[in-house]
């Protein structure tokens, strides 16, 4: 049995579910608002529930053809056949709701609209009833009386009042909503502003722990494969190169380095004056990024080559590489960056400022690697700080 209703000064609405329950944030609101809510099942006879409602709400996961025989018995009852019903579902295709109209249905509501919209709504229908059930005691009055041209006199003005009051609601309910959806609308596209702002300095992965506040924003990787480059002769170039147009070059070379870098999936570090780092292998692991790293090495020499120095001088790059084990994160609450720290990256820094101009530099390790991949010939042994003597090798060509 129903539960009866509150006392209500707005109005009786019954939720009658039909396998979807309404969110207790409705009913609240509902409450809130005035209305005397009462919850329960689905029934073609409603005299249990007395004072019968107002509005009848169906809460359905989707119309078929059950509700729809439902509404119809309600329909040809008279105690309810004027009662508006609404459907409250979750469906979003088009049948279901022209099925639910064809049925009787006053309105079709989805879930998804916020609560504010949908009580909004309920007091439309609210509203709609007690003007019907005010005409029909005038009416009843008017004839009792004789008096049918006084009776079609005050329904046209009950009429007119009525229709102008539902239209300014309607009005200030569509308002609402269109300023609800544009300041949305705005929101996302701040949203989308501020996101692709932390993706051009961070990983799209950092980028995520940060929005879900979850996990460390430093990480130990095992083995990812890092590669510095820098512009031979930089020092000449820009001692003889006004700022701007040296800046406006470094940004077209580093620039091309980026597109290199989102082609062969790899994530760039920074820049440290004329020097270029990107990694592979991190912060989403990698089987092959000892070989996409060379990949990349090789493209950075092809476009190096296609662009021109202002002083006139061959565009080289000296390229050092290696594979191993960092430790990457976040550091820094202002202008913080993303970077990488480890014995690893302090050789790959040494293969490069070792190397020789147009040459790629690595190590034994990165060498062990992909020597199934390239041809490398052997050049001695360079001298790194804590380590020692390391063997290096420099690229020959492709096997």
């Amino acid at each position: 049995m129903n539960e009866p209703f509150p006392k209500s000064l707005s109005g009786t609405i019954l939720i009658a579910d039909c396998g979807l329950a309404a969110s207790p944030d409705l009913i609240q609101m509902l409450s809130a608002e005035g209305f005397g809510v009462s919850c329960g099942p689905a029934v073609v006879d409603l005299s249990a529930t007395l004072p019968l409602p107002d509005v009848i709400v169906l809460s359905v996961p989707s119309f078929t053809a059950t509700e729809q025989q439902l509404c119809q018995a309600w329909k040809q009852r008279a105690e309810t056949a004027f009662i508006p019903i609404v459907v409250l579902g979750a469906d979003l295709s088009p049948a279901p709701r022209l099925m639910a109209f064809d049925s009787g249905v006053a309105d079709y509501i989805l879930f998804t609209l916020g609560v504010e919209e949908i009580v909004a709504r309920l007091r439309v229908q609210v509203n709609t009833y007690a003007l019907l059930r005010r005409l029909q005691r005038q009416t009843q009055r008017a004839i009792a009386s004789g008096g049918p041209t006084q009776l079609l006199s005050d329904l046209q003005r009950a009429l007119r009042r009525q229709a102008e009051l539902l239209q300014a609601q309607n009005d200030k309910l569509h308002q609402e909503m269109k300023e609800r959806e544009q300041a949305q609308e705005a929101l996302r596209l701040e949203q989308q502003k501020s996101e692709q702002l932390l993706l051009n300095i961070l990983p799209k992965a950092i980028v995520e722990k940060l929005k879900q506040l979850q996990g460390s924003l430093a990480d130990r990787f095992d083995d990812v494969t890092i590669l510095f480059a820098d512009i031979v002769n930089f020092t000449p170039l820009a001692a003889q190169t006004s700022p701007l147009s040296l800046v406006n070059w470094l940004n077209q070379v580093f620039s091309e380095f980026d597109r290199l870098a989102d082609r062969y999936q790899l994530e760039k570090i920074k820049t440290i004056g004329d020097a270029y780092m990107v990694v592979g292998g991190l912060p989403l692991p990698s089987q092959d990024h000892a070989e996409a790293v060379m990949e990349m090495a090789l493209a950075m020499q092809i476009a190096a080559a296609g662009m021109a120095r202002s002083d006139g001088q061959a565009f080289q790059l000296r390229i050092g590489i290696n594979t191993g084990a960092v430790v990457a994160g976040v550091i820094g609450i202002k202008k913080f960056s993303y970077d990488l720290w480890g014995d690893a990256v302090n050789i790959a820094s040494r293969m490069e400022s070792q190397g020789q101009p147009g040459k790629i530099q690595v190590t034994e390790e990165t060498y062990r690697r992909v020597k199934h991949l390239y041809h490398f010939e052997a050049a001695g042994r360079v001298l790194v700080k804590g380590r020692g003597y390391l063997k290096i090798y420099h690229y020959v060509g492709r096997r």
